[in-house]
């Protein structure tokens, strides 16, 4: 339809001019020329001749179609974002991914990235990726949709903003350097942020950090995490944190929970999660699957949103998304899908009631509320297939950076704390009885 009209528009001007012309011939040319030349055929007022009509544009080539990587993001129909495409391509918009670096020569990301920053290597700028789980989250989110090749992003006009967190591993080791990279991101010019990490403790300057970008109107975004990278089923940090749009993950037929997505209570959406094909570092492509790659599909929309309406606060921004979602499970929110599935379109195109506060953000947050100054470990919440099994999760049983509140007693000291009370209660009642006894022989 967009084509037709454009054709129609661009046809347009050149019938009025050619009518211009001939009403200006016919006002030169005396009645008697006027007659002979409309029957010669050299004057045709109003009707053209059947040469003269325009043929329409053809359709330009559809940017879901293309070759085999392209053919296999099937979650671009689940999501009909083609439609989405109509409203907002999310131009202008900074996305930043806060991960293991980005592949910036990728051609699918090649001037999607800008300057970033690197947390691991300070030589590094982060358009580089050990791991590449950073670039295939990226290239969900903004990878190019000027050709038909590869993987083309959500917001295929938004820029990606690399910081690198994670290390050769994929993990991080002291949640402050994901809070370091949080507070970098809203600086320079973030407006959304992705998350596609976690662990299972907390972090006071993380969730710190999280409350500035609320302060700085930037959408944040995180993963659940995934059974297989955890000794807990409970929502992981900074998913947890009050504000931030927790996303789980959807099998292909958009209908049932991917068997491997932690989910819990404080999940606000889901988007597709199996079978996807990412970017890969060094400029091929491989099978992902996880919440990782989830969490950015809900990232770039989003940028589109923002983009459509780059003065709507971030608060109106998840509102929208979280409003239009698809409702999965029970009626309403519910610990397994949260609002429901996401849904690009109607998140662009709804009449959603404006809202002034962040509608996540209503309660104290878990990061402050437990505050210690432990540090709390995590790492990316999904490997691609091909790159073997995810790493194993550390051991949280002497780990004490798995939870940031000082640990309880353990049995054994309380046990012998009640020995020691009972003992001191009976010789206090022993001395009592001895005393009372004497009181009454002097008496």
């Amino acid at each position: 339809m967009g084509a037709t009209r454009e054709c129609c528009e661009r046809e347009f001007p050149a019938r009025q001019a050619a009518f211009d012309h001939a009403r200006r011939r016919c006002a030169l040319l005396s009645p008697v020329r006027l007659v002979a030349a409309a029957l010669a055929g050299f004057v045709a007022v109003g009707v053209p001749a059947a040469s003269a009509v325009a043929t329409p544009f053809a359709e330009p080539p559809s940017p879901l179609t293309g070759d085999q990587f392209r053919q296999d993001e099937w979650q671009l129909t689940a999501l009909n974002i083609a439609e989405a495409w109509t409203y907002s391509t999310g131009a202008g918009i900074t996305v930043a991914v806060i991960d293991s670096g980005v592949d910036a020569t990728h051609p699918d990301l090649v001037g999607q990235v800008l300057p970033g920053r690197d947390l691991v290597d300070p030589k590094g700028n982060g358009d580089s990726d050990q791991v590449g789980h950073g670039t295939s989250v990226s290239a969900i989110i903004a990878g190019r949709g000027d050709d038909q090749v590869g993987v083309i992003g959500i917001a295929p006009k938004a820029k990606i903003l690399p910081v690198r967190v994670l290390d050769a591993e994929n993990r991080y080791d002291d949640a402050i350097v994901v809070a370091k990279g949080v507070r970098w991101a809203v600086d320079h010019g973030a407006r959304v942020i992705n998350l596609s990490l976690g662990g299972n403790g907390t972090s006071a300057a993380l969730a710190a950090a999280l409350d500035y970008a609320f302060a700085k109107d930037v959408v944040v975004v995180a993963c659940t995490g995934n059974t297989s990278a955890s000794s807990d089923t409970e929502v992981w940090y900074p998913a947890r944190e009050p504000g931030v749009l927790a996303v789980a993950g959807m099998e292909r037929d958009g209908e049932r929970l991917w068997s491997g997505s932690i989910t819990g209570k404080e999940t606000v959406i889901t988007a597709p999660a199996t079978q996807l094909v990412g970017a890969r570092a060094g400029g091929g492509y491989w099978r992902v699957q996880g919440t990782s790659f989830a969490a950015p599909m809900v990232a770039g929309t989003a940028a589109l949103i923002r983009s459509r309406w780059p003065t709507m606060p971030a608060g109106e921004v998840i509102n929208r998304i979280i409003k239009t979602a698809k409702d999965r499970g029970p009626a309403g929110r519910d610990a397994t899908f949260g609002f429901g599935v996401l849904d690009p379109t109607a998140a662009l195109t709804a009449e959603v009631p404006a809202v002034f506060d962040n509608p996540l953000d209503t309660s104290p947050s878990p990061g402050i509320a437990r505050f210690g100054s432990a540090p709390a470990p995590g790492q990316a919440q999904s490997a691609p297939e091909e790159s073997g099994s995810a790493p194993a999760p550390r051991d949280t049983t002497n780990d004490s950076g798995q939870a940031a509140a000082p640990p309880p007693s353990t049995p054994e000291p309380s046990h012998r704390a009640r020995w020691l009370a009972g003992a001191l209660f009976l010789i206090s009642t022993l001395a009592a009885l001895l005393t009372v006894r004497r009181f009454a022989h002097t008496t």
